[in-house]
């Protein structure tokens, strides 16, 4: 538990610690924020104050061992399962694992403190999940903290949202973020190209840096532009971005790109701008199919027609 906190995440721990410590942290807490800026970390330290709260220096202690080895009786992370089958892990949180939060809360605390559960991603509890939910929401008993992390908090109910109070983590100033990628040993030019990449998520930019990502981001755009000039094929690139695990991001990047363009050049060419908007949207859309049984390929192949068909007059105007 004694791992650095980036700045805006200090900032999140420090006021969920104050509201808590004043009263006015209630039993539900709804933790929401881009992907990759960290709320499991300070949710996981927010229960380490609420779970060592009035003890000893040598409970204290045993208490980060435990929760560093996921072993604290009192606290309990809800994820993703493995299937019936046991060969992968479910792509949603279902009812059961709802009914055994229930039942947790409804324990006394082993250690006779408090009780946490932190369920991430909540925006994958199903249906009939969230229904169930809503009865651990409503009859909330002293000492028992439900906290749901989501980067996507549209995607659950209007009445869970409701039943809980929010911590909003947002994207930090640029400079902050500038200071914290250099911190991280990166360059300011590389910093500066990877946190515009990344739209000013910092945590998406260092990940970039740290990996492929950067690399990857330029070699879309290469192979976009080929596409577009007739030098490179729709199945032939559609096999090549998925022939590794890498897909997602390429499309991730492939979006972004086709974005910048669009802003780029929506002024003069207003047909093109209409054009790239909606690719942006499918890429989008095409990204969250990845995450289905369809072949990726084939659902590529189609993407990339629309880009070719996208960009058509503006590959005839470059060839006059």
């Amino acid at each position: 538990m004694s791992e650095l906190f980036t700045p805006w995440q200090q900032r999140a721990y420090d006021q969920s610690i104050a509201a808590l410590d004043a009263g006015r942290l209630g039993h539900g807490l709804l933790i929401c924020g881009p992907a990759g800026l960290g709320k499991r970390a300070v949710a996981m330290r927010m229960a380490a104050h609420v779970l060592g709260q009035g003890a000893s220096p040598a409970a204290a202690s045993r208490n980060a061992q435990l929760i560093a080895a996921g072993t604290h009786p009192d606290l309990q992370l809800v994820s993703f399962i493995p299937n019936k089958s046991g060969d992968k892990l479910r792509t949603e949180i279902v009812i059961e694992q709802v009914r055994e939060i229930s039942q947790k809360l409804a324990l006394t605390p082993q250690y006779g403190v408090a009780q946490v559960v932190v369920v991430d991603p909540a925006d994958a509890i199903n249906r009939s999940a969230c229904n169930a939910l809503l009865k651990t929401l409503e009859e909330p008993a002293p000492g028992r903290y439900l906290w749901l992390i989501s980067a996507d908090p549209a995607r659950l109910p209007a009445t869970v949202r409701s039943r809980c109070q929010g911590l909003e983590f947002k994207l930090p100033p640029r400079e902050e973020a500038l200071a914290w990628l250099q911190s991280r040993g990166h360059g300011d030019a590389v910093a500066r190209d990877a946190l515009d990449a990344a739209r000013g998520h910092p945590g998406m930019a260092d990940q970039w840096l740290q990996g492929e990502g950067m690399t990857l981001r330029r070699q879309v755009a290469s192979e976009l532009g080929q596409l577009a000039a007739g030098r490179l094929g729709c199945v032939e690139l559609a096999q090549r971005w998925t022939a590794d695990a890498h897909a997602e991001m390429r499309l991730r990047h492939a979006a972004d790109l086709a974005l910048a363009q669009a802003s780029a050049g929506g002024l003069t060419d207003p047909a093109r701008l209409h054009k790239l908007a909606a690719w942006f949207d499918a890429a989008n859309r095409t990204r969250d199919l990845l995450r289905t049984t369809i072949r990726a390929d084939l659902a590529i192949v189609e993407l990339l027609l629309a880009w070719c068909a996208a960009n058509q007059s503006q590959a005839k105007g470059n060839n006059r």
